[in-house]
């Protein structure tokens, strides 16, 4: 499953990163922010406009906002 498909509180691991798909300024600043694999996360937020664009994902202590399209390059496995 991909992290943009995780139920709302669900924990997860991340699993495999499709680095290609994603812009190299945009997967190193994912990457600074600990969205890697081996990275425990859970969706806190999902935005309510339109295609739910951002996602708060909870990393650690953190809270970051990614958009949807990062979060469907990361597959997880449920914890």
């Amino acid at each position: 499953m991909t992290l943009d498909l995780l139920p709302f509180g669900q924990g997860a691991r991340i699993v495999a990163v499709d680095w290609a798909a994603l812009v190299q300024e945009e997967a190193r600043r994912l990457r600074a922010l600990g969205l890697e694999e081996g990275a425990k996360v859970s969706v806190a937020h999902r935005g309510v406009l339109g295609g739910r664009d951002p996602i708060a994902i909870t990393v650690g202590r953190m809270v970051v906002a990614v958009r949807r399209a990062h979060a469907a390059a990361m597959q997880v496995e449920a914890l």
